[in-house]
């Protein structure tokens, strides 16, 4: 990638944590500063939401935020839920899927799932309703660095006995994970995050800032998986996993070494031109060509792939190529400074972002 100027079709965000209350009211008015116009917000709230009475709620709040943003909704998987609640979310119009999370693997998970099985008569209603199932895919008890790998066969054993049930393998950080998506049939997808693309282990253990759950894995990993995102397949799109923490909550000694501190990076505003610059180191050390990485294949990865599973309406957003009204956003190689951090108007609220203080692409909205 040696142009300093680059035009695509307006990001979809299919992995986003939003949070609640005054963190939300701080970091829900920034997701069109990242270049999305649609987000798929994750449930694991405190209470998570696990009726549509909550999801009803907070989408009116998220809208109000951010009234220029399409929000696709999520129920939490708890093992308390029913084929008849899936009915009720299928009803909404604005329910796409259900977040399984293994019980405990990472953060708000501790009312998660510890068997698979009982839930299949609810997944059984998914596939027949057509929703998602979205997995967080970490074996709870497994080491930090094998998590991800040891849970991939619960994603086989899933997509076996539900083959027509739509499943997303969530921020896939592994050659493991990358395999299995690809080896099972075009009804398993998985969403890859920028952070992913750009560190490796011993980035989150030395930066708290980040640390996050999957964490992010090694070298041949990280490789692998900016490879998967220019192959064209359409089996990978675009996640965030952006999920803020207050700062206090992301300990750090005096050198900003991680201590024992919550799991989750904040990206939001900067992450379409974080995959550019992944891309870029990718071309840069030889892991992908310069001829992998058109437009084509980057708008596919950050916008079309995962359009065209979720089912998204195309009317929301066009084709930069097409003469009907359409949503570009507009990027120009390092004309931004990440800032050292973000701060509430009444001061309360304070989080470090992603690559602080670092250059990225800088983005602007095209309408029309």
């Amino acid at each position: 990638m040696s142009i300093l100027i680059f035009f695509i079709l307006s990001k979809v965000d299919l992995h986003c944590h939003l949070r609640d209350g005054a963190m939300c009211e701080l970091v829900a008015p920034m997701i069109r500063s990242g270049g999305a116009d649609v987000v798929y917000v994750m449930p694991n709230l405190q209470p998570p939401i696990t009726q549509m009475f909550q999801v009803h709620r907070y989408h009116e709040t998220l809208t109000r935020l951010a009234p220029g943003v399409r929000f696709l909704m999520s129920l939490f998987l708890h093992p308390s839920m029913t084929p008849d609640t899936i009915a009720e979310a299928a009803r909404s119009e604005i329910v796409y899927g259900i977040k399984l999370y293994p019980a405990g693997v990472t953060t708000n998970s501790q009312d998660g799932i510890k068997d698979i099985e009982q839930l299949y008569p609810v997944f059984d209603a998914m596939q027949n309703f057509d929703l998602i199932l979205n997995v967080h895919g970490e074996q709870p008890g497994a080491t930090i660095l094998r998590a991800e790998a040891e849970y991939t066969p619960v994603i086989r054993r899933i997509h076996a006995a539900f083959p027509s049930l739509r499943i997303v393998l969530e921020h896939i950080s592994t050659r493991e994970g990358l395999e299995t998506v690809r080896q099972c049939g075009p009804m398993v997808k998985g969403t890859i995050t920028p952070h992913h693309l750009l560190t490796t282990f011993e980035d989150a253990e030395k930066d708290a800032f980040s640390f996050c759950k999957p964490i992010p894995k090694t070298l041949a990993d990280r490789i692998a998986l900016v490879q998967a995102v220019v192959d064209g397949s359409s089996k990978f799109f675009f996640g965030s996993d952006s999920a803020p923490h207050p700062i206090e909550n992301k300990k750090t000694n005096k050198e900003g070494e991680r201590g024992d501190c919550a799991a989750g990076v904040f990206s939001m505003g900067w992450t379409t031109g974080f995959v550019l610059d992944a891309l870029e180191i990718g071309t840069h050390y030889g892991w992908i060509t310069k001829e992998q990485t058109t437009r084509e294949v980057i708008e596919g990865f950050l916008s079309r792939y995962g359009r065209d599973f979720y089912r998204i309406p195309t009317s929301f957003s066009r084709s930069v190529d097409s003469e009907s009204p359409k949503t570009r956003i507009r990027l120009e190689r390092q004309g931004q400074t990440i800032p050292r951090s973000i701060t509430s108007s009444d001061g309360k609220i304070e989080v470090v972002p992603f690559r602080r203080g670092e250059k990225t692409w800088s983005l602007c909205w095209i309408d029309g």
